[in-house]
């Protein structure tokens, strides 16, 4: 069986729920697989198990030699994926000759494109800002077409910030996973219970949907929201009033406290503002929905439009308060059963055409033909 070495860019202890998926469960089905994590405070190499190993980030820039002087044969891997990291992909390529392993290049989200968007929404954004991303955007190019296989998280994302990319692509979007579903769990009360979780900042506008949310003249609602800031949440809070007693705030420590609040909402909210960077993949939260059969409000946008059929197994809306508060007054008369029957069309459509098991075979097949 062929070897296949994954370098992440996150730390041992951040939600893994993809990586665990995909690279550690189903891939190992088709490749002797390792994943690499780092870490801040460890001093020392650690071999976690048989698939995880454990770097300290200070040695990062000679990684290849760190791994060697472990006790790693550099020269039985098949293949070597870089996630985000583009020094980590310069390190890797430099080497790929010597070693004989197949390079790729996994691109989850443009970080330095959200930087550079969220300091425009504060304006922030200076013109030094712009040359320097058009710089960096060239370089990471050049690079990027000197892998084997470049793997974007959507077609969306490869067109809009990679159009100079020539090499083999392979999107791989976020998932569920078919083994690892959960029960929706009905709540007695009349009410609808929305759920939003995810950060809350001035680039996602959350405002916008509390103004739609503070306009409805019932009380047949209750918004549940789970934020890395809960403070900041209050804050917004603060400003409406009159959704004072409809409003609860979480903050889920872990991917198995989120998904015990979801479970206990009706409607998930995955409403952003329409720009392309929000527009050009589907928000892993989606898939925390619907891995529990919560039906969600989603943006308007092709990238959502080609994976789900509006009012069937997602309701469509554009961002605008006016829009919000419409789609959010027209689910809330629907019966408790049309709601449910709309997460479970959705979780069935996710099973066929985003599915961890199928993703991986799909992989391997064209790690296998480079």
């Amino acid at each position: 069986m062929k070897k296949f070495l994954y370098i992440t860019d996150q730390d041992e202890y951040t939600d893994l729920s993809f990586i665990g998926a995909l690279f550690e469960k189903y891939l190992s089905k088709y490749f002797d697989m390792n994943i690499l994590y780092f870490s801040e405070f460890k001093s020392d190499f650690e071999k976690k198990d048989d698939k995880r190993f454990i770097l300290p980030k200070k040695l990062k820039k000679n990684l290849l030699d760190e791994l060697s002087n472990n006790g790693i044969d550099i020269n039985s891997y098949s293949f070597i994926v870089v996630r985000n990291d583009i020094e980590l992909l310069k390190h890797i390529l430099k080497r790929k000759i010597r070693h004989k392993y197949k390079v790729g290049f996994r691109s989850v989200f443009p970080r330095r494109i959200i930087k550079l968007q969220e300091d425009e929404a504060s304006n922030q954004k200076s013109f030094f800002d712009i040359i320097d991303d058009k710089i960096k955007t060239f370089s990471e190019t050049a690079l990027i077409n000197e892998c084997d296989i470049f793997i974007p998280s959507s077609s969306y994302m490869s067109e809009i910030y990679f159009q100079g990319v020539k090499t083999k692509t392979f999107v791989i979007p976020p998932a569920i996973d078919p083994e690892v579903l959960h029960d929706n769990i009905q709540h007695v009360e009349d009410y609808k219970r929305f759920f939003y979780a995810g950060t809350l900042d001035k680039f996602r506008s959350f405002e916008t949907i509390l103004e739609a949310f503070s306009q409805i003249n019932n009380n047949q609602f209750r918004l549940m929201i789970s934020t890395k800031d809960p403070q900041y949440a209050k804050e917004m809070l603060s400003d409406f009033e009159n959704l004072k007693n409809c409003v609860e705030i979480y903050n889920a420590q872990n991917k198995e406290e989120l998904l015990d609040l979801i479970s206990k909402a009706d409607i998930g909210l995955s409403i952003l503002p329409d720009v392309a960077l929000f527009n050009c993949a589907t928000p892993v939260k989606i898939l925390d929905y619907y891995s529990s059969a919560v039906p969600c409000i989603m943006t308007n946008n092709s990238n959502n439009k080609e994976l789900f059929t509006d009012n069937k197994e997602a309701w469509f809306c554009n961002f605008d308060k006016d829009s919000i508060k419409n789609k959010l007054e027209e689910i809330i008369n629907l019966s408790k059963e049309e709601v449910a029957q709309v997460g479970i069309n959705g979780q069935n459509r996710l099973l066929e055409v985003r599915n961890y098991e199928k993703l991986a075979k799909n992989f391997a097949l064209e790690l296998n033909l480079l």
